[in-house]
């Protein structure tokens, strides 16, 4: 398990269950280095302001990541973290490596609200 204080998605059960019961979702797929970490970081803040959001962290190195991990908008990511932006269920948007809050923040507005 990673050691954020975001909500874990520890299997690809929970990971279904997450996005088909939450309207906008974003997870997090990566470990403890040093280009997730400030993802984490920004996350953290940014969970309390947008409520409307679910934020979520998922092991990059665990089976069950494969749902991300193979999904394809993700196939040609390179560097970690993936994060993916999830809307009624449906994934609508994909990066990887690190991001900012700036970053986030301007694809949560575009995407998910």
């Amino acid at each position: 398990m990673l050691h954020t204080n975001l909500k874990h998605v520890l299997s690809a059960a929970d990971h279904e269950k997450l996005i088909s019961e939450n309207e906008n979702v974003m997870v997090c797929c990566g470990r403890m280095g040093p280009m997730c970490i400030p993802v984490y970081a920004a996350m953290t803040e940014l969970e309390n302001e947008y409520d409307q959001v679910v934020f979520a962290d998922m092991e990059f190195d665990i089976p069950d990541a494969a749902v991300i991990r193979n999904a394809p908008e993700c196939r040609n990511f390179m560097g970690l973290p993936f994060v993916v932006y999830y809307k009624n269920g449906k994934l609508v948007h994909a990066t990887s490596s690190i991001q900012n809050r700036p970053q986030i923040e301007s694809i949560l507005k575009e995407k998910l609200l």
